[in-house]
């Protein structure tokens, strides 16, 4: 019973943020992975990580630190059963808003903003201010139509375009 309200409340919640679910195709992971670039040491964010495919990818095939941020609690829960089965050691997902994480530490991110509307108003503000110079930001579907891509990914007219930003 306290489960299903739990989950309940966090639909709520999460539909009232910066986008409803939507994964990220499975074949496009690799593409997202090569936009990164993770160096040793590094720091990739999924900002709103759903299931956590994109994150899983990113920490099994880079070197750098990988973060989650999920605000529905029953995402969160998958990816930390999933993280617990895996036994990623760069992987930590966090069960947050992403407005209310300090993202300055970043060198890369990853948002799937299935709103353009949402994405340009209140979270472009957060990463225009909390971001280092140089950080790289990739969006997946929508483009940042404030900025100018540095690469658009779109190998053919069936893909789907991936365009990497840096700060």
């Amino acid at each position: 019973m306290i489960f299903a309200a739990l989950v309940l409340i966090t639909a709520a919640i999460t539909s009232a943020s910066l986008a409803p679910w939507v994964p990220a195709r499975k074949k496009d992971l690799a593409r997202i992975c090569r936009l990164a670039d993770m160096k040793p040491g590094e720091i990739f964010y999924d900002l709103g990580a759903g299931d956590g495919r994109v994150a899983f990818y990113v920490a099994r095939y880079s070197a750098g630190t990988v973060i989650g941020i999920e605000l529905s609690l029953l995402f969160y829960l998958t990816c930390l059963v999933k993280k617990l089965l895996s036994g990623a050691k760069n992987l930590n997902f966090k069960f947050k808003d992403v407005y209310n994480e300090n993202l300055s530490d970043a060198d890369a991110i990853f948002i799937f903003p299935a709103s353009r509307r949402a994405f340009k108003e209140k979270l472009l503000e957060k990463l225009k201010r909390e971001l280092k110079p140089g950080t790289r930001i990739i969006t997946y579907v929508f483009p940042v139509e404030a900025w100018r891509a540095v690469k658009i990914d779109k190998p053919d007219k069936k893909d789907i375009a991936i365009y990497l930003y840096i700060i």
